[in-house]
């Protein structure tokens, strides 16, 4: 017999994938290319029930592996989250109307539905879309992997500094 919690993630997981089909408009309605990787690590903490806010160490690299830069970045949760986790990494495929993104061009706001679940190792999903001219968009379904004992289910929040 499968967990509660492992069930509801993953219906969860499944209402996000189509959330990307539903939910991110003007942003899939452009053309998108790979434009790089970005890459975060950190997040250690506790669920406040409501929410959270988790900080994060982030780099990119352009998909031609020429450019890289060192970004910060903060999620903030709110729905339901309840539990600790540890520092995790999530990755995410950096879709743009080009390959040849300017400095400083993934700094701003992202948003979009979230889910998260770990019991001793876990996972989870992020659709976002925001940047300049809500014309970026991070991977439909990021892949995320940490460590605890947390269940998130909600909307999040990326800013990118």
């Amino acid at each position: 017999m499968k967990p509660i919690a492992t069930t509801l993630a993953a219906s969860t997981l499944a209402s996000l994938a189509a959330v990307v089909l539903m939910g991110t408009g003007p942003a899939l309605a452009q053309a998108k290319i790979r434009a790089g990787t970005l890459t975060c690590s950190g997040g250690a903490g506790v669920g406040l029930v409501l929410g959270s806010k988790k900080q994060y160490s982030c780099t990119y690299e352009s998909a031609s592996g020429r450019h890289s830069e060192n970004y910060a970045a903060s999620i903030t949760k709110i729905g339901l989250d309840i539990g600790v986790t540890e520092n995790s990494v999530i990755v995410w495929t950096v879709l743009a109307s080009t390959d040849a993104i300017q400095p400083r061009g993934l700094t701003g706001n992202y948003a979009g539905a979230s889910a998260d679940v770990a019991l001793g190792l876990g996972g989870g999903a992020k659709v976002l879309v925001g940047g300049s001219n809500q014309s970026i968009v991070l991977q439909p379904l990021s892949v995320q992997g940490q460590t605890g004992l947390n269940l998130a289910i909600g909307v999040a929040e990326l800013s990118i500094r």
